[in-house]
C-alpha cells in the first residue's frame, strides 16, 4: 500500500467510526514528519456545534500537539473534500498539502465548487475515492432507511 493511502486508510478508519456515532462519516489526519499527529472526525451532532467537522477538530488537535498555529510541515489526508470553512482553516494553518478521497460536488471548495486554497498548499483528490464515497453512499443509505447498518441491529 502506497505511503498516501495508508494515511487515507486510517482517515478511512475514522470516518467509518463517525457514522457508526450517527454523524456524516468524515474521517482525517494531520501528518509531520512522517508520523500522525492528530486525527479528527465529525461530531457535530454529538457536540451540537457546526463547526465540529472532523477537519477543524484534527487541526486543532495539529496546533496543540505542535504548539503552534501555522502547520506548514504538516500533511492532511481527509475522506470528504472540505467544505469553505474548513478549506479556510487549512489555508489560514498553512498545511503543506491537502489530500482527499471523495470529491463533493456540492460544496466542495478545493477543486470541485470553489477553490478556497492558494498554491501554498498543494491539492490533490482521489485517494482512494472508492472506499471512500463507498463509506459515505452507505450512511445515507442506512439513513434513508434502505440498508441496515451494525448499530441497527
Amino acid at each position: 500500500m502506497k505511503m498516501h493511502e495508508r494515511y487515507m486508510a486510517e482517515a478511512l478508519k475514522l470516518a467509518r467510526e463517525a457514522g457508526r456515532c450517527g454523524e456524516v462519516p468524515v474521517g482525517c489526519v494531520v501528518v509531520c514528519e512522517g508520523k500522525i499527529i492528530s486525527c479528527g472526525m465529525n461530531t457535530v451532532e454529538k457536540d451540537k456545534n457546526a463547526l465540529k467537522h472532523a477537519e477543524m477538530n484534527a487541526l486543532e488537535e495539529a496546533i496543540k500537539v505542535k504548539g503552534q498555529r501555522v502547520l506548514r510541515d504538516c500533511d492532511m489526508y481527509v475522506t470528504l473534500e472540505p467544505c469553505p470553512m474548513c478549506a479556510g482553516a487549512i489555508q489560514n494553518c498553512g498545511i503543506k498539502k491537502l489530500l482527499f478521497g471523495a470529491y463533493d460536488e456540492e460544496k466542495g471548495a478545493c477543486l470541485s465548487k470553489w477553490n478556497v486554497t492558494d498554491s501554498r498548499t498543494l491539492v490533490y483528490g482521489g485517494i482512494l475515492k472508492d472506499d471512500c464515497e463507498k463509506a459515505l453512499r452507505e450512511f445515507f443509505d442506512r439513513l434513508r432507511g434502505k440498508t441496515r447498518g451494525a448499530c441497527d441491529e
